[in-house]
């Protein structure tokens, strides 16, 4: 077999080839996409069969994108796996290293999902980043307010409600007579709170306090903008290509149609490309990790995984605890009676995880006749019978 590895930079890639006897001198050649076709025109002399790169940052894609055109077989590997000795290591050295650990079928290949998916990760990932954007946009909207001196923001819930962007907008305009902009605001939350709503809309606004919140608020329509068209792309893809995949998704407890887009995204629907429900929840990042030395276990936190399906995974499970008489709403108070909120949530996570996997494995919809179930009376019968052991030991002493 001809094995290649290739040690990728931002602006050099270095191509090692091992024929299975000995190395062939290691080439080097530029980011440009002209040298990597001139590389994979190489590459196709040299009849080379399987091609290894490590997941460098970004600048693993483009190469990627190219050689897959071109027909080569790819490996993407976890530069954690293949790393060196420091000090014994060099450009060319990493390159002949990667090329060897190929042509001995040692390395482990990373998920790379075919197109649609990777197209779909891209405006998943992208809608993600818009809405931190926006949340943080929000948080400072409320600290600009407040030094105007109104603190209407300690009386609702959520500061991109209507009825608080009808009087933003107001504020922008000129306006600042209280009464007019308490009756901008939500008639449940005035009927509240009373006179404090007409109070706390009371401030010093100056022109450049007005004018700050101007943009906050362009900026603000700019990136709900950009979300609805994220949003719509991700949509128009999942129907046609994964119809079957959302429907699936979405009879599980917690999980919508955004988040079962997300799960899609990351996932690429197929389960096929993990072993079981284990090495899926340990690619997620949900599976508490192997940390034992001398019969001492160090650390049985979770280990590092797809931080983006990690944080979808969390909070579908928050949603799924707040469903009255569900079983997960059950299981994740029972747990944390004995271990920490935070550590429950993570739990309940990655049981939600093995469903996903067993969903999407076998195709079809969540049963939830086959979770166990919890029996109140048994509970009650191990209580009783403690309270009575007990009582016999008190009476013993």
């Amino acid at each position: 077999m001809i094995a290649v590895g290739l040690d990728i930079h931002k602006d050099k890639v270095f191509c090692g080839i091992h024929n299975g006897e000995k190395f062939l001198p290691v080439r080097e050649y530029s980011t440009l996409t002209c040298e990597i076709r001139a590389m994979g025109e190489y590459l196709q002399q040299m009849k080379a069969d399987k091609i290894a790169m490590e997941s460098t940052g970004i600048y693993w894609i483009p190469i990627w994108n190219i050689l897959e055109e071109m027909g080569f077989e790819l490996i993407l590997v976890n530069p954690y796996q293949i790393k060196q000795m420091p000090g014994r290591k060099s450009d060319v050295k990493d390159a002949q290293w990667i090329a060897l650990l190929l042509q001995k079928d040692l390395l482990r290949a990373s998920l790379v999902p075919d197109e649609h998916i990777r197209e779909l990760r891209t405006y998943s990932r992208k809608y993600d980043k818009l809405q931190k954007r926006m949340t943080s946009l929000l948080q400072e909207m409320e600290r600009t307010l407040e030094m105007c001196g109104i603190r209407i923001t300690s009386y609702v819930s959520n500061i991109s409600s209507k009825s608080i962007r009808k009087v933003i907008d107001t504020i922008v305009e000129g306006t600042e007579d209280s009464e007019y902009l308490e009756e901008l605001v939500h008639s449940r939350i005035r009927n509240k709170h009373k006179e404090k709503i007409r109070q706390s809309l009371e401030g010093c606004i100056t022109e450049h306090h007005r004018f700050i919140l101007e943009l906050l608020r362009d900026e603000f329509s700019l990136l709900e903008s950009q979300s609805e068209k994220c949003l719509g792309k991700m949509k128009t893809l999942c129907r046609e290509h994964y119809q079957q995949e959302m429907e699936l998704l979405q009879t599980i407890p917690g999980i919508g149609e955004l988040s079962s887009m997300v799960i899609i995204a990351e996932t690429g629907g197929d389960m096929k490309k993990f072993e079981n429900s284990s090495k899926f929840t340990g690619w997620v990042g949900l599976r508490p990790r192997n940390d034992e030395s001398a019969g001492k276990y160090k650390s049985t936190a979770i280990t590092k995984g797809n931080k983006h399906l990690k944080s979808a995974l969390v909070q579908t499970a928050w949603g799924a605890t707040r469903i009255k008489g569900g079983y997960f709403k059950d299981k994740f108070t029972r747990l944390a009676m004995r271990k920490s909120q935070k550590k429950a949530l993570i739990a309940i996570a990655r049981k939600i995880g093995v469903i996903i996997y067993c969903v999407l494995k076998e195709k079809k919809p969540f049963n939830p006749s086959l979770l166990p179930l919890y029996d109140p009376l048994r509970v009650q019968r191990q209580i009783e019978y403690h309270q009575r052991e007990w009582m016999r030991l008190s009476k013993l002493t």
